[in-house]
């Protein structure tokens, strides 16, 4: 055997160990081997480098989505123990403009169809402890209406503080 031969054979070898770590599919072919980098090593590792990023995103979604869950079902039975009240029609708003927890909970003070009596809205914040969580305030709505700032009333609490009901 040649002086050549056995080098390239070395040389081939080393080459081999050093790509070992990445699956055979990912390894550069003997054409690519040549040089310091490879363009497949770089496409192989952009790719990598996408998959972990989206994997991130995807497990940070879940979890968000997860959370907003847990809280709404917490609003629901801070509304149900506040009032009393075990209806299964009432309106959440989140508060998406300020990227808040704080939410409103709007429902019925009487039994009926939804928005068809006096609505008790409360504004309700903070963790959730027990399954429910803090009413921090709240007003009414007439009969037959939609939430706007000019039809509240008997405002209360953090409702009052922040003057979300007319003078």
């Amino acid at each position: 055997m040649s002086e050549t031969h056995a080098s390239e054979a070395g040389t081939a070898a080393a080459d081999e160990a050093r790509w070992r770590w990445l699956p055979r599919w990912a390894r550069p072919r003997e054409s690519e081997r040549r040089g310091l980098g490879s363009l497949r090593l770089a496409e192989t590792t952009l790719l990598i480098l996408f998959a972990l990023l989206l994997a991130i995103a995807t497990v940070h979604d879940v979890i968000q989505q997860t959370h907003t869950n847990h809280r709404l079902v917490a609003d629901l039975a801070t509304w149900r123990a506040y009032t009393h009240h075990d209806y299964k029609s009432v309106a959440v708003e989140q508060d998406i403009k300020q990227h808040t927890t704080n939410d409103t909970i709007c429902g019925n003070t009487s039994p009926g169809a939804p928005k068809q009596r006096t609505q008790l809205c409360l504004r309700i914040g903070g963790p959730t402890v027990r399954g429910r969580r803090q009413v921090t305030g709240g007003y009414y709505l007439p009969p037959r209406s939609e939430d706007l700032r000019h039809l509240r009333y008997g405002c209360f609490g953090s409702a009052l503080r922040d003057e979300l009901c007319p003078r």
